[in-house]
């Protein structure tokens, strides 16, 4: 709801872009919070850079919300997901 309200907003209704832009900055800044707990305790390896794995994953989600809204069927958003999935970062053999 939050990146379809975004691309609808006119100038008139700058205080609102401005909330939800407030509210997709503060997903990111939780999720990155998030990824550098999960490097604390082991979960994801040193090397991986919370900051841009949020921003990837973020991304990801709001484009597929737009692909939705754009009448992309469920088989879309769940092969996007998958494709996403396969980039988590593992840790490397070798």
């Amino acid at each position: 709801m939050v990146i379809t309200a975004a691309v609808n907003v006119t100038s008139q209704d700058a205080g609102v872009a401005d909330r939800l832009r407030e509210v997709r900055n503060a997903n990111l800044t939780a999720w990155e919070a998030r990824l550098r707990d999960a490097q604390r305790t082991g979960e994801l390896p040193e090397r991986v850079n919370p900051r841009a794995l949020a921003g990837y994953f973020a991304t990801i989600i709001q484009g597929m919300s737009q692909r939705s809204c754009d009448g992309a069927g469920p088989e879309e958003p769940a092969e996007v997901a998958e494709l996403a999935l396969a980039a988590w970062p593992g840790e490397r053999e070798g």
